[in-house]
């Protein structure tokens, strides 16, 4: 008879080795490779801190095959997501072709000014964000053409970025069709609607702050813009594409999936469809001329959307930054993003098999006496999970199970975790490369997490605000006696 060897806990030591491995590897890869880390040496550093751990996992009992399933489990976490950045891929393609994001940039360049474009970004897009409850969504298509915007009127690529997220995690993070809004009441054991009202206190401050930073950089970008630039730009858009509000009926439709809660996978195809459709309807000269020569109309047709779909478009006119502007999309640009999702997921799948992430927590909670260090606590485990674990389902998940009973026993009402889980796990996630929503924002965006996290102003002034009020006492609801 075969004994099973007994399973150890781990030590601090071993929790610490793959987490500080990674550390000193993602710095290494950012030191040599810059912006270009994450098209393979990050997913090495990952892969690499995995084995590590898996080999600390066998020194204290685990098995291989135990690990590899919850490798397996960890990465069937990320299919759902996987799923809708192929679509999002097509539909930037699609979009591109059929001249739906060009229509958005050139009105945009019409109607938007440089003072304040940036806090316009904010608020746009916290508004679609606020009505479909989807900060990727928004992303992809606002934050998109917002971009263009931007560098037709000479703006910076990276505060752009930061608007843009801004303003889409603020809408999503108080919009009740948001699953992470959905999801932090749910784990903490508060009432949605309550949660949203709690979330007000530290959300409403953090992006209005965030609005007036950008007024004030907005306000220093006024003269860099260079309007026989900008009519240039619209010029080449009218030559290049058939301008007409009708290719903005994508959007307005892809929007209203969003708010009647259709799921983003069918939604975003849906829209990516209705982009190839548009294509051939509004874009036949465009068509024709990136359709190899000789080729009849129908088969020109086809191929060219089809290409669309899975390779994007690569539309030349003259001009190497409208070119770099106007081209791209394809679900072949989303595979990079998906290795990398893929390989984050399988070190965090690891680290929580193995207990590593239960250790880490309990040493935190070990120091954590006041309800300010508590909430501290709470703040500094949801980032933490997200750089390890790269996934904010995850970082809301996890501390809000390890949490929900000491937020208990001190007497504190299931909307100070609910509003915790996410002034800190929802909207850290799209400042760390390797996250499945920082990886998302890069790849839509065309801007590095390293260049737009200082800019993403309500994503760090929030978290900051909630331990803020944690210290200080404020807005700490009690639970009712007897409740």
């Amino acid at each position: 008879m075969t004994d099973t060897p007994l399973k150890k806990s781990p030590s601090m030591v071993d929790t610490l080795i793959p987490v500080l491995a990674l550390v000193a590897m993602l710095a290494t890869a950012v030191g040599y490779f810059g912006d270009n880390s994450s098209y393979g040496p990050n997913q090495i550093a990952l892969l690499i801190s995995m084995g590590l751990a898996m080999v600390i996992g066998i020194k204290n009992g685990h098995s291989w095959r135990e690990m590899e399933k919850a490798v397996v489990n960890g990465i069937s976490l990320s299919l759902g997501a996987v799923l809708i950045l192929l679509s999002v891929g097509a539909l930037i393609g699609t979009w591109l072709l059929s001249g739906t994001v060009p229509t958005m940039i050139y009105y945009g360049l019409k109607i938007l000014d440089p003072s304040w474009f940036y806090a316009a970004a904010c608020i746009i897009c916290g508004i679609v964000a606020m009505s479909i409850g989807s900060s990727w969504t928004t992303a992809a298509t606002i934050g998109v053409a917002l971009l263009g915007i931007a560098q037709g009127l000479g703006l910076s690529p990276a505060i752009t970025a930061g608007a843009v997220i801004s303003g889409a995690y603020f809408g999503d993070k108080i919009s009740p069709l948001s699953e992470t809004t959905n999801l932090a009441p749910a784990v903490a054991g508060s009432e949605l609607f309550a949660h949203i009202r709690y979330m007000l206190w530290t959300t409403v401050p953090s992006i209005s702050t965030a609005i007036v930073i950008f007024l004030i950089l907005g306000f220093s970008e006024t003269s860099s813009a260079d309007t026989n630039a900008i009519d240039m730009m619209n010029t080449q858009l009218a030559q290049q594409f058939n301008l007409s509000i009708f290719n903005l009926i994508p959007l307005v439709v892809l929007l209203a999936m969003a708010i009647k809660k259709v799921p983003a996978f069918p939604a975003v195809s849906i829209g990516a469809l209705l982009g190839g459709v548009w294509a051939v309807l509004f874009q036949q000269d465009l068509i024709m001329r990136l359709a190899s020569e000789g080729t009849e109309a129908f088969a020109g047709n086809l191929m060219v959307v089809w290409t669309a779909f899975f390779d994007g478009v690569a539309i030349e006119t003259g001009d190497a930054e409208l070119n770099k502007l106007l081209s791209g999309g394809g679900m072949s640009s989303m595979l990079t993003t998906i290795w990398l999702i893929m390989c984050a997921l399988s070190f965090g799948a690891v680290l929580e098999h193995l207990g590593m992430l239960r250790k880490l927590v309990e040493s935190i909670l070990a120091a954590a006496k006041s309800t300010g260090s508590l909430i501290a606590s709470t703040v500094a485990t949801c980032i933490g999970t997200n750089l390890i674990t790269a996934d904010q389902y995850m970082a809301i998940v996890m501390p809000g199970r390890m949490y929900k009973e000491e937020y208990q026993r001190r007497g504190l009402d299931p909307v100070v975790l609910s509003r915790t889980l996410e002034d800190s796990g929802t909207i850290t996630s799209p400042l760390i490369p390797w996250n499945t929503c920082g990886a998302y924002m890069s790849s839509v965006l065309m801007v590095n997490p390293l260049e737009y996290i200082f800019y993403c102003f309500f994503n760090l002034i929030n978290p900051m605000l909630a331990i803020v009020y944690g210290m200080i006492g404020f807005k700490i609801k009690k639970l009712v006696k007897g409740s």
